[in-house]
């Protein structure tokens, strides 16, 4: 199986996750901090951008593969990749010190959680959408 649909949307989020390293790189050097945030709020504010990146695209990547594979239609596949990927375009936009709770942050998060929620609907349901 080569999981086609799948691959596409994981290869741009790989970008994506790319993107969010950089820009914690290019202010971790020009702020010369080496390790951690140093206090810096902007730092801490880009770290946590990337980190919930990586702490929630992974298992939507396992998911909506296994999805895949079991099954599930690809309109299903592609509507639950193409809203991971806008999730988490507008999920960073939301995190900010200053705002606990932003329209990006809970509209980016609620998106994601709905993007896992469809493969997982499928991998316990049986597939849908073949």
């Amino acid at each position: 199986m080569t999981f086609q649909i799948t691959a596409t949307y994981a290869a741009v989020l790989a970008l994506m996750m790319l993107g969010l390293s950089y820009y914690v790189t290019m202010l971790r050097a020009s702020a010369d901090v080496s390790l951690n945030d140093g206090g810096n709020i902007a730092l801490q504010e880009r770290m946590r951008r990337h980190g919930n990146f990586v702490e929630t695209v992974p298992i939507a990547i396992i998911v909506l593969a296994f999805a895949e594979a079991g099954g599930m239609g690809a309109t299903y596949v592609h509507a639950s990749g193409a809203l991971l990927i806008a999730a988490r375009i507008i999920h960073p936009f939301g995190i900010n010190h200053e705002k606990g709770a932003t329209f990006a942050r809970i509209a980016g998060g609620a998106g994601t959680s709905i993007a896992i929620l469809i493969p997982v609907a499928s991998l316990i349901f049986g597939p849908f959408g073949g």
